[in-house]
């Protein structure tokens, strides 16, 4: 990716979304405590801001903390057997003996779960999209001579902001499609966001069940990283090439193993397994003049991973973890989880022999798959 795109696309999307977050806090100033509302700040996570992007330079996440009445408490084991396999969930219940005048809330806002009101991700996702759609008006004018924008959503899923910049604000003439994912503050930099899917064509997430989002720590984890290691440390790019090649292999596999392979190799389980091997060894290893050799031990790592059928998540009760990267009691002490507890054994050791076969054929894959008709073409000057 051109770090010159990249660059003004980010500082693009933190105007427009700063404006967007701006109007919808304002709009809800009065909410009262029967209501959510937005905190009026907003988190910019992935691999566009973690400097590990591979893919085009058009697409962000972005957290938007949302303010919640009282009495909601977090029980990470509340809901044990009801989530999904290899994701922490997390359910947000009601305490016991909520005064009368939370009813509405409790209406507008919870479903049952075990006898008990809980806070339900769908119902979050509903009233967030529609209390964004409602600034739109006002924003879309404030920023009519810069940009075009719109919002759109699909069911279960957060809502895309489409930005079209107008042709004279910009050098880099490229639309651009920002996730905005409401978030849950547990406090320590810590937020729970709802569960997606499983798979485009799976049944929906339990909807009162939420996921955990540290990326906060992740990119403390990385802002060490980049402190201890060589100034000319691999570890990024061998992420980058890692998820390239997975990208290119999956243009060749047959369905339905196509879209297994691309969750079982997610960018999230690749970055997992990067994290691990670094800090099994000396960070002097890592210099860019062993690209090569750390690049075949990450694939070899994560080839055993797959076989042995475990990746642990390495924030979740990880005792290994330097000292310089505190973390927050609520991780401490929740339980480890296998992120690859989702697959059966005929995938992960299909997925391992794959992994392995595009190591090999690597220069053979980048040659094929990387023909024009599968690029996007350069931006115009």
């Amino acid at each position: 990716l051109s770090p010159h795109v990249l660059g003004h696309s980010k500082a693009h999307v933190g105007r427009v979304v700063a404006e967007l977050v701006r109007a919808a806090k304002a709009q809800g100033l009065q909410p009262g405590p029967l209501a959510l509302s937005l905190r009026g700040d907003f988190i910019r996570i992935g691999s566009a801001y973690e400097q590990h992007k591979v893919r085009s330079p058009d697409c962000f996440d972005i957290l938007v903390p949302l303010r919640l009445p009282p009495h909601l408490e977090p029980q990470p084991r509340s809901a044990e057997g009801l989530g999904t396999h290899g994701a922490f969930v997390c359910g947000l219940r009601a305490r016991a003996g909520w005064p009368r005048r939370y009813r509405p809330f409790v209406e507008g806002f919870c479903v049952e779960l075990q006898g008990r009101s809980h806070l339900s991700s769908g119902l979050v996702l509903r009233w967030f999209q529609g209390h964004l759609q409602r600034c739109l008006g006002a924003v879309r004018y404030r920023l009519q001579e810069r940009c075009r924008i719109s919002l759109s959503a699909c069911p279960g899923r957060p809502p895309t902001l489409h930005i079209l910049p107008c042709s004279d604000y910009v050098c880099c003439h490229i639309s651009m499609a920002v996730r905005l994912i409401p978030a849950i503050p547990l406090g320590d930099a810590l937020y729970l966001t709802a569960l997606p899917p499983e798979g485009p064509q799976g049944p929906p997430a339990p909807e009162a069940l939420w996921g955990l989002n540290a990326s906060r720590q992740e990119q403390r984890l990385l802002s060490w990283l980049k402190e201890q290691a060589p100034a000319a440390s691999c570890h990024l790019k061998c992420l980058q090439i890692l998820k390239g090649l997975r990208d290119l292999r999956g243009q060749g596999l047959e369905e339905p193993f196509s879209s297994q392979w691309g969750r079982v190799l997610s960018s999230y389980v690749l970055k997992t397994a990067l994290f691990s091997l670094l800090l099994q060894g000396p960070l002097e290893a890592w210099d860019e003049r062993f690209l090569v050799e750390r690049l075949e031990d990450l694939v070899l790592y994560l080839r055993d991973c797959l076989r042995k059928q475990v990746l642990m998540h390495f924030f979740l009760g990880n005792a290994s973890l330097p000292e310089a990267v505190a973390l927050p009691r609520f991780l401490k002490e929740a339980a480890p989880v296998n992120l690859l507890a989702a697959f059966d054994g005929a995938t992960l050791d299909l997925a391992a022999f794959q992994l392995i076969n595009t190591w090999f054929q690597a220069p053979h894959i980048i040659r094929m798959y990387s023909s024009p008709r599968y690029l996007r073409p350069a931006p115009t000057p």
